[in-house]
């Protein structure tokens, strides 16, 4: 059994060290464990959106692909992460996603 894949992160600049942490393609027993299929399911069609996380937020992107950049990032880096990803946003993070595919995904809201 090979190494788990590790999670990129992107923190480069972003303010408060906020960062989104994308991790590619996560095993099924990983998602097994987090009940992602339980969890709601929103989609949205290709755009630009600015989000503001109030909650951290985990999603499993089941199709689409996105281009994330953080508010306050002075090097306007995007995080890409796209279908079979698992992405967290931490609370207090702000960023606009720039929907370049539909996106069809679980997520889930962290409890305050």
């Amino acid at each position: 059994m090979g190494t788990p894949p590790r999670p990129e992160t992107m923190a480069a600049n972003a303010p408060a060290g906020l960062s989104i942490t994308v991790e590619k393609n996560p095993p099924e027993a990983r998602l097994l464990q987090l009940r992602v299929k339980s969890w709601p399911k929103w989609g949205c069609p290709p755009g630009k959106y600015p989000l503001k996380f109030d909650a951290a937020l985990t999603c499993y992107l089941i199709k689409g692909r996105v281009r994330a950049a953080i508010k306050g990032s002075s090097s306007r880096e995007c995080v890409e992460f796209g279908a079979g990803d698992l992405v967290v946003f931490p609370k207090g993070l702000s960023c606009t996603w720039d929907v370049v595919v539909g996106v069809d995904k679980h997520y889930n809201f962290e409890p305050s």
